[in-house]
């Protein structure tokens, strides 16, 4: 904090002093200055100021931008602390930092690939944005159920009975974010798209109701279309998916809930608005995310399962190479829990599971490429987020990379698929068998069998090294630079096409 104060002192000089300031907001990578002056503020100052990315001033909002980057809360903190109660706008503030990013490198698609290609980029933006704030919970969790795999595995230290209710309490402690993944997102992603955050969230609880759960896992009454219809909506047959661990569904449900709430909030009585806008809201979304989103999500699953398990049957090698790279895609819209029965099915019938072999490099790819940014970055704040990141990763749980590092910079989550696709492609060649759930570099004791190969562990280090140098040195050198926090931030300001995009 010491340093966020030095900070925070130049930047006030430099943007004309405190009496020059009128309000202060801040974005997800900025210091907003609402100055009355903006002539005052000394641009080639912030040229050159440690702990600052540059400075611009956009004249459609009257703004002078400060770029900070991932630490610009705690310097706003600071600022706040030194200029006073005046120069705060809580409201504005908080609508900021919700925004969705809307640059497209200064140009409006001008074809339908283009149009798909700046889809498929906000699209990422939104989950992004929804996810960031509880990357630090699914971290921790990450790295808590990594330590308890060690304690409680016999064939590492097995200090603690996996039948224990000591087991039982902690491993809930570690998987609870994840489990409770579309309440939490829901609450998020509402904030991030300017609906209610505790409506959302509360569709999100209904998803993960015990009795909604049971409804997924129960026996189907009938098949259409490989899916399995297992419940029926006021007489209308519908197929119900586990939603628990899934973000997309919760996500949809945020930016429906936004035109809807906003309707009855316009032509609801101020009278009953509190109890039947929220009433309404839930019923609506909720049934449209129930009836719509679980089919689709079932059918691309089904769909997709059947493809991979005909790949792997066809050829080893080669699926081991796609689906290194590929797989994690799967996970960014939750379509990969229906890979998992295949898995297993596997391992129940067969005692080793050759998919979870191939899909174990995925997560140590995505580890490598947040290791990778953690070497390379001088930034503090976002060093701090990609070694938890990295160490989740390679305890298992790849969503806080993922979400908080490598989608976040683009290129990163490539880059680090390279070094999955590398990996299962030397798994894929020298036949490795996995035999257990537990995966990525904390998941060694799964390969620690010599029934079906004599050399499988020692295939399982080598493809390991292999996934994270090439997935390390990819993301490295071509994947990542400290210029990724800011290049959006100046090309908006420079091309001025979308007025404000946020970072």
């Amino acid at each position: 904090m010491a340093d966020y104060k030095d900070l925070a002192s130049n930047i006030i000089e430099n943007v004309g002093g405190a009496s020059n300031v009128d309000k202060v907001i801040h974005c997800i990578t900025r210091l907003r200055f609402y100055l009355k002056d903006e002539k005052k503020a000394n641009d080639a100052a912030f040229e050159d100021m440690a702990g600052v990315a540059g400075s611009l001033y956009n004249k459609g909002l009257g703004q002078y931008q400060v770029v900070i980057g991932p630490a610009v809360a705690d310097v706003y903190d600071e600022v706040i602390a030194q200029l006073g109660d005046r120069v705060v706008d809580t409201e504005a503030t908080e609508a900021t930092t919700s925004e969705t990013e809307g640059d497209n490198g200064g140009n409006k698609p001008t074809n339908i690939f283009g149009w798909i290609a700046y889809g498929f980029k906000v699209l990422i933006g939104t989950i992004t944005g929804s996810m960031i704030p509880v990357i630090g919970l699914l971290a921790a969790g990450g790295m808590l159920n990594g330590f308890l795999t060690i304690l409680s595995d016999p064939k590492l230290l097995g200090w603690v009975s996996p039948t224990s209710t000591t087991f039982t309490l902690v491993q809930s402690m570690a998987m609870a974010p994840f489990y409770f993944l579309p309440v939490l997102v829901g609450f998020t992603a509402a904030q991030h798209m300017k609906s209610d955050p505790l409506t959302v969230a509360a569709i999100g609880a209904l998803l993960i109701k015990p009795e909604v759960v049971a409804i997924a896992t129960g026996k189907a009454t009938a098949h259409f279309l490989g899916m399995p219809i297992n419940a029926t909506f006021f007489g209308l047959p519908i197929t119900v998916p586990n939603y628990a661990y899934t973000i997309f569904p919760i996500i949809f449900a945020a930016w429906l809930a936004r035109p809807v709430g906003n309707f009855f909030k316009k032509h609801l009585p101020v009278a009953i608005r509190s109890i039947f806008q929220p009433l309404f809201t839930i019923f609506i979304v909720g049934s449209v995310v129930l009836v719509i989103m679980g089919p689709v999500i079932t059918l691309l699953s089904s769909g997709i399962s059947v493809a991979v398990n005909a790949l792997i049957n066809w050829n080893y090698a080669l699926s081991g190479l796609i689906i290194g790279g590929l797989y994690q895609v799967l996970v960014i819209f939750g379509l990969h829990w229906m890979v998992v029965p295949l898995i297993a099915n596997e391992i129940a019938q067969q005692g080793q599971s050759p998919l979870n072999a191939l899909v174990n490099f995925t997560m140590i790819a995505q580890g490598a490429g947040a290791l990778a940014v953690f070497f390379k970055t001088k930034n503090a704040n976002l060093k701090g987020l990609a070694g938890a990141g990295t160490l989740s990763a390679f305890a298992g749980i790849t969503e806080p990379a993922m979400y908080g590092i490598n989608l976040k910079y683009g290129k990163v989550f490539w880059t680090a698929n390279i070094g999955g696709a590398v990996g299962g492609l030397i798994a894929g060649l020298f036949h490795l068998h996995m035999y257990g759930f537990t995966g990525s570099l904390v998941g060694f004791p799964s390969f620690a069998s010599s029934k079906d190969n004599p050399h499988n562990l020692l295939i399982f280090v080598i493809a390991s090294i292999a996934t994270i140098v090439v997935g390390f040195l990819c993301t490295y050198f071509f994947g990542f630079s400290d210029k990724d926090l800011d290049k959006k931030t100046k090309t908006v300001a420079k091309k001025n096409v979308f007025k404000d995009a946020v970072q």
